[in-house]
């Protein structure tokens, strides 16, 4: 099913506010500015900072 595009507009990093975008794989959210990637679980996206992976590109 997927995460619903409306809810993907509003989603943004809880760190700086930037929005953020799936990754390739459709498994995190990923933010361009401070590079973090918050997962994605069962459809639901997890956006807590403690939960996020710092990307290394």
């Amino acid at each position: 099913m997927g995460i619903p595009q409306e809810l993907l507009e509003i989603l943004v990093c809880p760190i700086c506010k930037t929005p953020v975008k799936l990754t390739p794989d459709n498994l995190g959210l990923k933010c361009e500015t401070c590079r973090r990637v918050y997962p994605v679980r069962d459809d639901i996206p997890v956006m807590l900072p403690e939960e996020a992976k710092i990307a290394s590109e």
